[in-house]
């Protein structure tokens, strides 16, 4: 099991720029995908961004992509994302997750720990 803690979220105008970061202690961090998701008020958890555990190989959502960037440094067992260009859409929780295997993956039922979700509020 791997325990996550995400820290960096808050409000910004539109246009701006956070970094969310996800600090992860237990299970071996580079030996999972990882990956970053959010809900929006009503909806379902989504998928915004994933990366293998070497980071070798990143994946994001259509909406996201140019603007947003994942990464991680398996050395200090954390995983960012860098988000540039904010929209007032890109409102909601993000929550970072760590994934049952090391492949790159997409889905929700992929992931298996979960952190407790920070806000991201973009104003227009």
């Amino acid at each position: 099991q791997v325990q996550l803690v995400e820290s960096g979220g808050g409000l910004v105008q539109a246009g701006g720029s956070l970094r969310l970061s996800c600090a992860a202690s237990g299970r071996a961090f580079s030996s999972v995908a990882m990956g970053w998701f959010r809900r929006h008020p009503g909806k379902e958890r989504e998928f915004v961004a994933g990366i293998s555990g070497s980071g070798g190989r990143k994946a994001y959502t259509d909406s996201v992509k140019g603007r947003f960037t994942i990464s991680r440094d398996n050395a200090k067992n954390t995983m960012y994302l860098q988000m540039n260009s904010l929209k007032p859409e890109d409102t909601a929780v993000y929550y970072c997750a760590a994934g049952k295997y090391v492949l790159l993956t997409e889905l929700v039922s992929d992931f298996g720990s979960w952190g407790q979700g920070t806000q991201v509020t973009v104003s227009s």
